[in-house]
């Protein structure tokens, strides 16, 4: 009697097995994001999230030289922020929203961890202009916190870490350096697809940036003079870090543009107060 599976290496059917396990657990977490409407593979709660977030707070302080000991200048940066949450959709969401001003005076760069932890350096406070432009900024990374990018990446990574384990595992021949070739083009394809991921993000953040500004009562047009502020910033001969942990497309701008609406030019700038509180204390 045949026997089909007599001829099938092992080593394949394992990989078979592997890859479909990842793929099962990536595909069966799926949540509707009650703000974005989209539907999305996530694995940790909204409580993981945040404790994930503060696991990791000290660490990012400490990288950027720890928060700015200037504790009029942190009141206004995190009253800015909470107004841009409160007044928002974002505002619908779980997480606990805390704004950090990092020390650094050199690096210009903001970020968000999952759960809400918001952070942007003092690099970057010296180089905008208005309130409005700070409310976009961290409109822009409170973005990236409720559309759940970060948790969207670590369900991608287990999933991609399960695949690529799967190949090297079904590929696997101690007589030939075949199996370590498949498994480093499996890795390759694996960060392609985790870049296109992050340029999706940033589209989605500055979307949703633009919607909380203009719901906070700031004029969503302040997005576009940071985007501004950003390119002057990298004409120095030294790219902006925000750029490493932002990918840059190039109609960036042009996406914002085109979401902009009648009457946005009239929200609140905030240029005397951002000199007040934020410009005199960052020369």
């Amino acid at each position: 009697m045949n026997q089909p599976s007599r001829g099938i290496p092992p080593q394949l059917l394992l990989g078979l097995v592997i890859a479909l396990i990842g793929a099962a657990g990536y595909f069966a977490s799926s949540e509707r994001n009650p703000v974005t409407g989209r539907t999305q593979h996530v694995s940790l709660s909204p409580a993981q999230e945040i404790q994930l977030g503060l696991q990791a707070t000290p660490g990012m302080e400490e990288e950027y030289g720890g928060e700015t000991p200037d504790a009029a200048l942190a009141g206004y940066v995190s009253g800015v922020g909470r107004r841009v949450v409160a007044q928002s959709a974002a505002a619908q969401t779980p997480y606990r929203y805390v704004f950090h001003v990092l020390r650094d005076p050199r690096t210009v760069n903001a970020f968000a961890l999952p759960g809400g932890q918001v952070f942007i350096t003092v690099g970057l406070l010296r180089g905008l202009g208005s309130e409005a432009q700070l409310a976009g900024v961290l409109g822009h990374e409170v973005g990236h916190v409720v559309a759940r990018h970060g948790a969207q990446h670590l369900a991608k990574q287990q999933l991609m870490g399960s695949l690529v384990g799967a190949v090297g595992v079904a590929t696997y021949d101690p007589r030939s350096d075949r199996g370590q070739a498949a498994a480093a083009l499996a890795q390759a394809c694996a960060q392609l697809v985790n870049l296109k991921y992050g340029r999706d993000d940033e589209l989605e953040a500055d979307a949703l940036g633009v919607r909380f500004m203009r719901e906070s009562g700031y004029s969503p047009r302040a997005m576009l003079d940071v985007m501004k502020v950003l390119a002057e910033l990298s004409k120095g001969g030294r790219t902006p870090e925000f750029f490493s942990t932002h990918p840059n497309p190039e109609n960036r701008a042009g996406r914002i543009q085109s979401q902009l609406q009648p009457g946005d030019d009239r929200g609140e700038l905030g240029v005397d107060s951002y000199r007040a509180n934020v410009t005199r204390r960052v020369r």
